[in-house]
């Protein structure tokens, strides 16, 4: 039976504990209003048989291994609870235990779910062409040199080249740019890359085992392995609370010679205020969070991202906007700049190319008449061309330009960091057009603050981007170690490399970024782009704002406080009582009766974390 197998029994078991322990107290209120003493134990004592003595032999397991939590001393209750006939202390107990487990194993299976949305995504048939016929055949049957045509919209099954046909492929999820990437024969295609409105043939040249998209799914399924296993705060509390709580116990009973004291001592000492404060603090938050749009899907991000020395962050659609802008328009003075921008403008509204879109967002601009194009070619590494009004234009990049023009290389204006294009009308060099993705308005102000707000020692940008491009962008927002054209894998090599000097924050929006999200301690995902990313993540920030990000960290140090005031308060007034326990002026009955009073007192406390406070951000006011 597999891993995972075994962790969806546990957490059905989980499950069904919790549903027995209800069912149990709804019966036992219900004889008891109905005044039938003879029954009104009987559904307790089952789910203390059913329920209980499996949860309690599962924590003497952890007692031989020297694990000392929360939940074992709890174990302990439940068997005190049985050993004083108080009942319902005990089932309520045996429901918070199994409530809380099997939350906890909701949110580990669901980290599992990521594999199996990659692999939903994924068509599991190719159309394989022979002659003029189409067969649909199995992913695994298809091999390199075989001739696949993907249809409009589809999926890329495969790795390949295109062979016939003109069109783009949303390849964003894998190689970070933000833009359709324009596909014409001989360009190569990536499998999972989504297609557009065109067929395309192609010819496969891996087999789907050594494909891209496959190699994600091996990376992402390693990763997913690797993490470790996180301490909750209340394991961190329960760490020294048990032992000190067992500790004053079995010290009342042997000063006493009484063992009525042990179990007096050790009611008063039922970790409520661990098992139910904090969850009830945490639920607040989550509930706070999803109101201002930041859907929580994983706990225990709420508790350690407090705890996280070093942030993370991929470029595009992150940090960035995600849309190229056309920010320069450098022209040697043959045609002036609306001119020009027609010649070019007129020939780019038949190219799919990335930086298409931004000349045509700056021709609506200005408002610039386009012409009649005859002629248009748009030929693999050679770039754009079209006759314009009798104009030929050439649009291509600086290599190819300089390759064809040897001696042109003081005509062109120096490179700088960005993306570029250069202009030719009949042959003649007449301007570069440059470009850029313009960084989040508030993209600075919420990098500057990083440090002195939420005491994030190094901030680190990660990006699948070209260096230029990256190291303009760490210029614009103050960043100073960047690491420009990684791939999945490299990306998750250094959030794991960072993890091993401190807890890490890693904040992406797309595919490529889903195993660094669950590398990380906590994964935030920015906005909607893609199912996978969402289910990665254990933070997912609906709106694209780094704002909201800010929002999380802080109802994360909320929720810490107000948890660690619930959970320590509680734990300290059931010292006192555990001190009066142990001297003999607590019995059993009434220091159950106490135990009930600080868990109100302390439940009531943690539902302070549902009331939202006036503002909850500050990164608008850090230091620049």
């Amino acid at each position: 039976m597999s891993r995972f197998s075994v962790g969806y029994l546990w957490s059905i078991r989980q499950y069904l504990i919790a549903a027995i322990a209800v069912v149990a107290i709804c019966l036992h209120l219900a004889f008891r209003i109905a005044g039938d003493s003879k029954w009104v134990d009987s559904p307790l004592i089952a789910a203390l048989l059913l329920g209980g003595i499996p949860l309690v032999a599962e924590l003497l397991v952890k007692m031989f291994r020297g694990e000392f939590g929360s939940d074992l001393l709890a174990g302990i209750s439940i068997l005190t609870a049985a050993i004083l006939g108080e009942y319902l202390a005990g089932t309520l107990v045996v429901l918070m235990l199994s409530g809380g487990e099997a939350l906890e194993a909701f949110a580990v299976r669901s980290a599992s779910s990521v594999l199996e949305a990659l692999a939903r995504r994924m068509p599991t048939v190719a159309h394989r062409k022979l002659d003029s016929t189409l067969k649909d055949v199995h992913l695994d049957d298809v091999i390199p040199g075989d001739v696949l045509v993907v249809l409009p919209h589809e999926i890329c099954p495969i790795d390949g080249e295109v062979i016939d046909g003109h069109g783009v492929m949303d390849e964003s999820y894998l190689t970070g740019e933000p833009y359709m990437m324009s596909k014409t024969p001989g360009s190569e295609v990536l499998s999972g890359a989504v297609n557009g409105e065109s067929a395309l043939t192609i010819r496969a040249t891996k087999r789907a085992v050594d494909s891209r998209y496959a190699k994600i799914m091996t990376v992402m399924e390693a990763t997913q392995q690797r993490r470790p296993r996180l301490r909750r705060l209340g394991d961190q509390l329960g760490a020294w609370y048990t032992p000190l709580a067992l500790a004053i116990a079995a010290a009342a009973w042997m000063a006493s010679g009484e063992p009525i004291r042990f179990l007096a001592v050790l009611v008063v000492a039922t970790p409520c205020p661990l098992l139910i404060a904090i969850p009830v603090a945490i639920i607040g938050s989550i509930s706070l969070a999803a109101k201002r749009g930041i859907v929580v899907k994983d706990p225990v991000a709420l508790e350690r991202i407090s705890t996280c020395r070093t942030a993370i962050f991929d470029k595009t659609g992150t940090l960035t906007y995600g849309r190229p802008q056309l920010t320069e328009q450098l022209t040697t003075g043959v045609f002036d700049n609306k001119e020009l921008l027609s010649l070019v403008g007129s020939v780019e509204r038949y190219s799919k190319h990335p930086l298409s879109q931004a000349i045509s967002e700056e021709v609506k601009k200005d408002q610039i008449v386009l012409r009649d194009v005859r002629e248009i070619s748009e030929r693999p590494g050679e770039g754009l061309r079209g006759e314009v009004d009798g104009h030929t234009v050439w649009i291509t990049s600086r290599k190819q330009f300089l390759a064809a023009n040897p001696t042109a290389g003081n005509e062109v204006p120096p490179t700088i960091g960005g993306m570029e294009c250069v202009l030719v009308v009949d042959d003649q060099y007449v301007g570069t057009y440059r470009f850029r993705d313009e960084p989040r308005r508030e993209g600075a102000q919420f990098i500057h603050h990083l440090e002195p707000m939420h005491r994030f020692d190094r901030v680190l940008l990660v990006s699948g981007d070209r260096a230029s491009e990256v190291e303009h962008l760490a210029k614009r927002v103050g960043i100073t170690q960047v690491y420009a054209s990684q791939s999945p894998e490299q990306k998750v090599a250094i959030v794991e490399q960072e993890n091993a000097q401190a807890n890490t924050m890693f904040v992406g929006d797309g595919i490529n970024d889903a195993p660094a999200l669950i590398a990380a301690t906590v994964g935030v995902a920015v906005g909607q782009n893609s199912d996978v990313t969402a289910e990665a993540a254990g933070v997912v920030i609906l709106d694209s704002s780094l704002e909201k990000v800010d929002e999380f960290m802080h109802i994360s140090q909320r929720m810490r406080r107000i948890a660690l005031q619930s959970a320590v308060g509680g734990m300290a007034l059931s010292v006192v009582g555990m001190a009066f326990a142990a001297a003999g002026y607590l019995p059993p009955v009434a220091g159950a009766v106490a135990q009930e009073i600080i868990d109100v007192l302390a439940v009531l406390n943690a539902l302070r974390i549902s009331l939202p406070p006036q503002s909850l951000t500050d990164f608008q006011h850090g230091v620049r």
